[in-house]
């Protein structure tokens, strides 16, 4: 029976919005976060919620920690390019010698073990929409690659301590997800667009804009965590995000009108190694977990606009 979770990154965006959705579940959470990328703040609503131990730490190194947990989500890494590119090194670090670090302590712990990995794996993809069983077109000397082949490698791991010691571990790719508790600096595209255009300034598209992406309400990905955590899938990958691609002109555009803003588009050089498409497959969500997104773009969007609102202001 999971009654204690342990959660890597559990100041992030997903990490702290995933915390309340399992405390609504009566499960206790250890928290562990180096608060580099996270935020304090977002803790605000739990920190003093007595099933709830907040550990500030830093996974990459090392993870001398007597825990007793019954599961572990790791959630812990610089996500957006923004912050992943700041320190390409430590970035690397985090994802293997972090994940490394767990998986010794779900050894220990006996316990199940669920890895966020991300579409990232699967590069500038050659075809789409990208299914598990894609194994990707990734630059490995690129300025993204600290991020796409740490995340790969952590894969590998898992897969290895799974053939080793036949434990409870599950890989989650997630596909661009947005919505409340985004920092504001974040990097990404809904929120840069967000905080640009509700203070009326140009609303800058890397790119001509016609590349995709697939954007997931937050709220979303975390019943498809709950479902992948809880369900006896072991070791095969499994793709969690929003089937539904849209231009990134076009984002903008709804973006503009949400906000009534008056803000101009501006466009700059694309980055290197910049995606062209993020289209997943979620045929293995729906038909192993019965998972797929409920919530449509513009439902949203709205809603991580009023929160986006409420923090300017």
């Amino acid at each position: 029976m999971i009654v204690k979770i342990l959660i890597a990154g559990g100041a992030g965006f997903i990490g702290s919005n995933l915390s309340e959705y399992l405390l609504k579940k009566d499960i206790s959470l250890v928290i562990l976060d180096s608060f580099i990328t996270g935020s304090r703040n977002n803790l605000n609503a739990i920190t003093n919620d007595p099933r709830v131990q907040i550990v500030e730490i830093d996974i990459s190194k090392s993870l001398d920690l007597d825990l007793k947990v019954d599961g572990i989500i790791n959630l812990a890494s610089p996500a957006s390019p923004i912050h992943y590119q700041k320190d390409p090194i430590y970035t690397f670090k985090s994802n293997v010698f972090g994940t490394y670090n767990l998986l010794n302590l779900a050894v220990k712990n006996n316990c199940r073990f669920l890895q966020a990995s991300t579409s990232e794996i699967y590069g500038d993809p050659l075809i789409t929409p990208q299914s598990e069983d894609y194994w990707g077109n990734v630059n490995p000397t690129g300025i993204r690659s600290c991020y796409d082949e740490s995340k790969r490698a952590s894969e590998s791991l898992i897969m290895d301590f799974y053939r080793k010691y036949q434990l409870d571990l599950k890989i989650m790719r997630i596909f661009n997800t947005y919505g409340p508790k985004m920092a504001l600096e974040d990097g990404r595209v809904v929120s840069n667009f967000i905080v640009q255009a509700l203070q009326n300034k140009p609303i800058t598209i890397y790119g001509d804009g016609n590349q995709t992406r697939s954007f997931c309400f937050i709220d979303d990905i975390l019943v498809g965590i709950d479902k992948l955590f809880f369900s006896n899938i072991v070791g095969d990958p499994v793709n969690l995000g929003n089937p539904d691609p849209i231009k990134i002109i076009d984002l903008a555009e709804e973006i503009l009108k949400l906000c009534n803003s008056s803000s101009e588009i501006i466009f700059k050089s694309l980055p290197s190694d910049d995606p062209r498409q993020r289209h997943p497959s979620i045929d293995k969500a729906k038909n192993l977990l019965g998972w797929s997104p409920t919530i449509n773009r513009i439902n949203g969007l709205s809603r991580t606009v009023e929160y986006f609102r409420s923090v300017l202001n």
